[in-house]
């Protein structure tokens, strides 16, 4: 796992109202050609992201309906093995963090237009049940892929107050990486509103491509609701509130990397964004982009 994407990309939540796949309506799994009927009432792709083929996937969609109070609580994340949507990535590019200042201490941000390397991608909340590093994350809630750019998932937890991270893993166990934490970094700290903090610090060990060490390195997650406002995407126009996340990563002495990422965090729609830094990025708001997704239609 690379230090650039060890906290923004495993925020990529499926949304229960994206549309992602083929876009087909369906009840049941058997109305779509896939064989997976979403969430959202549309059939997806089966093998979307490793596949959607473990048992216990629930195709109801848990209805959500935004109430604007500038408070996000656990019934408004859907975050759920099963879930899949569609998001826009772009990898290297150029936008700006900042956004534009709005009357009443507002941002706005616009993500709708075209980035360099634009793709897009079915993400999929993968059950843990029959994976091979199910014994090794028996709380696990879902797995999902860190990056466009590596194969390598988080492995997640979902409690009544946050959403930590377990581990991560490779698809399979062949050159097998699953690492742990000793304290889950917290991803996101629930209920979820303006001013909201929450540190981690935690120590990485376990198999990477098959070597073992009983310590990789350790991982100091700075975390805050650092602004509120609007962000666009190619989906819609979202009231969200803005999560800075601040990672650094360290071997005794030496700091092996910093990373800087923003979450743009919707009441029923989870994160519908992320940006994150290029590796040490000394700026608060930055515009050389190493990975930026949002959701699509």
């Amino acid at each position: 796992m690379t230090a650039r994407f060890a906290l923004a990309l495993l925020l990529c939540s499926m949304s229960a109202a994206c549309d992602g796949g083929s876009g087909a309506a369906c009840k049941v799994d058997e109305d779509c050609a896939s064989g997976f009927c979403k969430v959202d009432g549309t059939c997806g792709d089966a093998e979307a992201d490793g596949g959607m083929d473990d048992a216990g996937i629930d195709a109801i969609a848990t209805i959500c309906t935004p109430d604007h109070d500038g408070t996000i609580t656990l019934s408004e994340l859907p975050f759920a093995a099963g879930r899949m949507g569609t998001f826009r990535i772009a990898t290297d590019a150029t936008w700006s963090t900042a956004g534009t200042a709005m009357p009443m201490n507002q941002r706005r941000w616009d993500l709708s237009g075209a980035l360099a390397n634009d793709q897009d991608r079915d993400l999929a909340l993968v059950a843990p049940a029959s994976a091979w590093w199910a014994p090794t994350f028996p709380s696990a809630t879902y797995a999902t892929p860190l990056s466009s750019e590596s194969e390598l998932r988080g492995v997640f937890v979902l409690g009544t107050d946050h959403l930590d991270l377990l581990g991560v893993v490779s698809p399979d166990s062949t050159s097998k990486t699953e690492l742990e934490y000793d304290v889950p970094p917290r991803v996101l700290a629930v209920p979820l509103e303006a001013g909201s903090t929450w540190t981690t610090t935690s120590t990485v060990s376990g198999y990477a491509q098959g070597v073992y060490s009983a310590y990789w390195y350790t991982e100091v997650y700075e975390s805050k609701v650092d602004q509120t406002g609007t962000m666009v995407t190619p989906y819609g126009e979202f009231p969200v509130l803005r999560v800075a996340t601040d990672l650094t990563r360290t071997s005794g002495f030496s700091t092996l990397a910093t990373t800087r990422t923003f979450t743009w965090v919707a009441e029923c729609f989870g994160p519908v964004a992320t940006a994150s830094s290029q590796s040490f990025e000394a700026a608060n708001e930055f515009s050389d982009l190493a990975e930026v997704r949002r959701l699509a239609p």
